[in-house]
């Protein structure tokens, strides 16, 4: 393993992004600081949030004690852990006896471990029994998370190591912005273009990220699925498709090839206003270079289109060839820390651990013998995220929920409304570090360790898992969530299914998960120390892990990848009298997902204090906009109200 710069330092991994970028935690008189790591991922570096996230460990308004509302109204007070869990324990019980198991609903989140994602979703449907749970993943990954296992048979956001991006020929990337939201990576875009490469990238906004570009297509939002057609139209006409690789190792182009007769250049112009010159120069990067790799972010996937939209996407590099080939391929660019290994051990409405599905006899047998019960007494699927958010407090909806590592007050679609349906509930039971706008609204609010806390695995976007070591006993009060799980399931009468012992569950859950398509069996803590982190899967422990997947064949039954043909449909919401403008969303570098940590860094506050509008001068004249704050920053240009 590489050894940190300091023979003392506590060597992990940074709380934010899907990087998880390798750092070191070194005490020095009482205070934590961070120090560098030269990890594979990110090579020593650390964006600003990384540098200081040792400021978390130090945070004056860290919750230390279980709070309590006795009534509707009341102001919350602090109460032992044992009047927190029997409250909640018992009326949890009460509602479900009253209106079904199922008015008891569980949402988690995509910074949880591998170990908690496992054994909520297992408490869920063992402890409360009801199929009502799901992660906040929902609201960004899971559109190219659908895509990726409609096109090639299983979804690992990014099926090769992120290393790889130094040594392709041409990037597409498609609404990403990784200059701000996550800079290391951008150290293996720069060996790329030092090495010849493109980078061409499809925003509507010019991002830092975009101005890198060798080429950037400045699409109307909303146009994404046209933009793709558009592109393998011309690659067609163009003869830059691989025939060869299209008849041994797809299926289903005859029909996408019908569907993009139609879009040609001048056409997805007046769609998506990327000049057709434009779009001819794109398609031939693409198509011209030897090797190549499709990159899509939230842009495309945060959309009622979004699983259409990455599916027209994956079409082109299907038809270039430019997938299962080495330095060849499509990723998903995972946000959250923990949002590729979150979807996978079962804290999704429609899944087991290991990539399961609920509704599969075989795979609810499987995951049932390993809890040690009968597989009907499995839920069906429930109610995904936003499905779920939207049954709160309704009648005969949901009555009660625990939420984990989630924001919803502010991070959740309509929030506005969802922040109504949180104080409609009987019960809101909320576990965070701090009180987040959620937690502030809860019945019963419960403290946990936060990432230096507590240990157990995490999965990069590139699928290594790794081990988030433990730095430092949690302040006294301050319980780790599988204690909080089990304290639950023992007041539930279901204690003995379930250990907060974190070997026990990460054993179990490798178990679990064996023969999945998310195999993890072979992983031990052992083995990611010595390798600094394993792929998966790997199923046995002589097993290497799997760096880079479909070289050989896809994960569908025939070993074939899948185009679908994709039409261009408006987006659900378009300018109207009442509201003409289109708005879109972008990221910060300083502040992370809700910024309930992030905001408690006074660094990175200073540098973005708050969320803001960018309005282009001239509209911003038309409607008497004037910018309300000084300040300097490389978007100078735009007017910020």
């Amino acid at each position: 393993m590489m050894e940190g710069p300091n023979p003392h330092a506590i060597l992990t991994h940074c709380p934010y992004c899907a990087m998880q970028c390798g750092m070191s935690l070194i005490e020095e008189n009482g205070r934590w600081t961070v120090g560098a790591r030269d990890f594979p991922t990110n090579r020593g570096g650390l964006c600003r949030k990384g540098w200081t996230a040792a400021e978390l460990l130090h945070a004056p308004d860290r919750l230390q004690t279980p709070l309590m509302r006795d009534r509707k109204g009341d102001t919350l007070r602090p109460v032992t852990w044992q009047e927190a869990i029997d409250r909640i324990a018992a009326r949890f019980a009460a509602v479900a006896a009253e209106s079904g198991s199922n008015t008891v609903a569980v949402l988690g989140g995509g910074g949880l471990t591998n170990e908690t994602a496992y054994l909520l979703g297992k408490f869920a449907r063992v402890a409360l029994r009801t199929a009502n749970i799901d992660y906040n993943g929902r609201f960004c990954m899971a559109s190219a998370a659908a895509a990726g296992s409609l096109a090639f048979g299983l979804d690992r956001g990014m099926p090769f190591p992120m290393q790889d991006i130094a040594d392709t020929g041409a990037i597409l990337m498609v609404g990403s912005n990784p200059a701000e939201t996550m800079p290391p990576i951008m150290q293996y875009f720069e060996r790329q273009r030092d090495r010849g490469g493109a980078l061409i990238v499809a925003d509507p906004r010019r991002t830092a990220t975009a101005k890198l570009a060798t080429l950037h297509l400045q699409l109307s939002p909303g146009t994404d699925a046209a933009l793709a057609n558009g592109l393998l139209h011309i690659a067609i006409r163009d003869g830059l498709i691989d025939r060869d690789f299209i008849a041994s190792r797809t299926g289903g182009f005859e029909r996408v090839q019908r569907v993009v007769a139609t879009y040609w250049p001048d056409r997805v112009e007046r769609i998506t206003g990327v000049p057709a010159a434009l779009l001819d120069k794109a398609a031939r990067t693409l198509g011209e270079a030897p090797t190549g790799m499709l990159l899509t972010g939230r842009g495309p996937e945060q959309q009622s289109q979004g699983v259409n939209n990455v599916l027209a996407f994956i079409n082109l590099v299907l038809a270039l060839g430019k997938a299962g080939k080495p330095g060849c391929g499509y990723a998903c660019m995972t946000g959250q820390g923990n949002g590729q290994g979150g979807r996978e051990h079962g804290q999704k409405a429609d899944q087991l651990p290991g990539y399961r599905k609920i509704d599969n006899p075989t795979h609810r047998s499987e995951i049932a013998a390993v809890w040690g019960i009968e597989a009907d007494e499995l839920p069906p699927p429930g109610l995904s995220a936003c499905e779920l958010l939207s049954a709160l407090g309704a009648n005969g909806g949901i009555r009660c929920l625990l939420v984990m590592a989630s924001n919803v007050a502010v991070c959740a679609p309509d929030a506005t409304q969802i922040i109504e349906r949180l104080k409609a509930l009987d019960l809101l039971v909320v576990a965070d570090i701090f009180l987040s706008e959620t937690a502030a609204l809860a019945d019963v609010v419960l403290p946990v360790t936060q990432w230096a806390e507590d240990e157990g695995t995490m999965t990069n976007l590139e699928g290594r898992v790794l081990w988030r070591r433990r730095a430092k006993a949690p302040p006294p009060g301050v319980w780790t969530d599988a204690q909080i799980l089990k304290a639950l399931a023992d007041r539930l009468g279901r204690g003995r299914f379930f250990s907060a012992d974190l070997d026990e569950t990460s054993a179990e859950l490798r178990g679990a998960s064996a023969g999945g398509a998310a195999d993890y069996a072979g992983i031990t803590r052992e083995r990611i120390a010595q390798q600094d982190g394993v792929f998966w899967p790997c199923p046995l422990a002589d097993h290497p892990g799997t760096p880079r997947m479909f070289l050989d064949r896809f994960a569908t039954p025939d070993g074939r990848a899948r185009f679908h043909p994709v039409e261009h449909r408006p987006a659900a919401e378009l300018p109207d009298e009442a509201f003409p403008y289109v708005l879109t969303t972008g990221r910060v570098l300083a502040q992370y997902q809700s910024g309930t940590q992030t905001r408690r860094v006074a660094e990175l506050n200073a540098a973005e204090p708050g969320p803001f509008v960018e309005i282009h001068p001239e509209t911003a004249r038309g409607l008497r906009i004037v910018t309300a704050i000084s300040w300097s920053s490389p978007r100078a240009g735009a007017a910020r109200s």
